[in-house]
């Protein structure tokens, strides 16, 4: 039989805590704020604003995972570069709506059936333009600030995990 470890459980450093709950906290936010500009202000997705939700949806699960199992550090990394690549994506996309380059993709349309046939609410649906900011702050669109909110939290928390790791020189 093996002897029992009697080492201490080494605690969460803060810093490796504090990136979890960042890695956890900032998509969820971003994503809440999505869905609050859909439901609540009707500024409905295009194709571009749902690729840049996926990686959120992502982060989320494995800032919560981070939670679970012993390789937090692995995990809310993960998280963070999930974070980063929406950010990348939001980047493209406002490129796209500033006009500094031509977008891959047509545009989206919302499909709402509501007693109609799917003939008639594809028809009538409203077409949301992926080259057009439906809304703006400080010239800002919502796909720039999702660049610039994910790009800094995303180096905000690798930053974190890095200066989390002990010092290998010593």
């Amino acid at each position: 039989m093996a002897p029992i470890s009697t080492a201490p459980v080494r605690p969460v450093p803060g810093r490796v805590k504090l990136a979890q709950l960042l890695a956890l906290a900032i998509p969820a936010l971003l994503l809440g704020g999505a869905y609050i500009s859909e439901f609540v202000f009707g500024l409905h997705p295009c194709e571009m604003c749902w690729w840049q939700r996926w990686p959120h949806f992502a982060a989320v699960g494995l800032a919560l995972l981070s939670f679970a199992v012993p390789l937090r550090v692995l995990f809310t990394g993960l998280a963070a570069l999930a974070i980063l690549v929406s950010g990348l994506i939001g980047l493209f996309h406002a490129g796209v709506e500033y006009g500094w380059w031509e977008g891959i993709t047509g545009c989206a349309t919302i499909v709402a059936s509501e007693g109609t046939s799917a003939l008639d609410a594809i028809m009538n649906a409203p077409m949301i333009r992926c080259d057009e900011a439906p809304w703006d702050l400080f010239g800002i669109s919502l796909a720039g600030w999702n660049f610039l909110v994910s790009t800094a939290s995303a180096l905000a928390i690798l930053s974190l995990l890095v200066r989390s790791r002990p010092n290998v020189s010593r």
